[in-house]
């Protein structure tokens, strides 16, 4: 039997990258996945791939309305949730003197606003279920410093991961947050930066990047009944870059 057998999720930001990994992971593992994304191709693709368990929608997850629609949809093509996971985030590469105001609310739209809308959003659909697990993904730079915006946002997802586990606990919802550090993801391949990060990556303690994958493992056991008793805590996963 799956470890996730019996369970419905939703994944944002799932069309690619670590979502897209996390989306297979689930589905392997016997869950129903609704992923959702703006990148309509791929996400349609991606659910086409992944079979009848597997459904797409679109969203902006920085909009209240979409996340209504998004909860509605999956409880009417696979029941209530019981998981979500809020992959959904973006980074703008640039200083504080030179980041614009617009620049900036972007970010704390889709990296910060997002999960407190997708937390709120699923809340009555996971007390139908009495054992949900929100599994907010937040980076090693909510744990320590980095880019203006980015790092600013993912240190609140660990706040609101925080906040959120004590007042979901009585409802039988666990809520951890997850830290990754470099992971190879289009992100990172695709940017601006790539030759810089992979220089960086060097100075990592196990000396490389990680694999999506091995982030969906750490999600898979979190979204899982095996941290039934893990709430409000962080996860690191960085190939031990927090730890010199």
């Amino acid at each position: 039997m799956g470890r996730l057998t019996g369970k419905v999720a939703i994944i944002t930001g799932g069309a690619r990258g670590m979502g897209e990994s996390h989306a297979r992971k689930f589905i392997a593992e016997g869950a129903k996945v609704v992923l959702t994304d703006l990148n309509v191709e791929a996400g349609t693709a991606l659910a086409q791939e992944l079979g009848e368990n597997a459904k797409f929608i679109k969203q902006d997850v920085s909009s209240e309305a979409d996340w209504a629609n998004v909860v509605t949809e999956t409880e009417n093509a696979f029941g209530p949730v019981h998981i979500l996971v809020n992959n959904a985030g973006i980074s703008i590469a640039s200083s504080i003197a030179q980041m614009t105001l617009e620049q900036y609310r972007k970010i704390v739209d889709i990296n910060q606003v997002s999960v407190f809308l997708g937390m709120k959003a699923v809340l009555p659909s996971m007390q139908k279920t009495e054992n949900g697990s929100i599994v907010n993904i937040s980076s090693i730079n909510g744990l320590v410093g980095g880019a203006i915006g980015y790092t600013d946002t993912k240190f609140a997802v660990r706040g609101m991961t925080k906040a959120a586990a004590l007042e979901f606990a009585h409802y039988g919802i666990r809520v951890n947050s997850i830290h990754p550090g470099v992971i190879e993801t289009p992100m990172v391949t695709e940017g601006d930066a790539v030759e810089q990060i992979k220089e960086f990556a060097k100075h990592i303690p196990l000396k490389r990047m990680a694999q999506s994958e091995e982030v969906s493992n750490l999600v898979l056991f979190l979204a899982s009944d095996e941290s039934s008793y893990s709430t409000g805590s962080e996860f690191v996963i960085d190939g031990g870059l927090t730890a010199q």
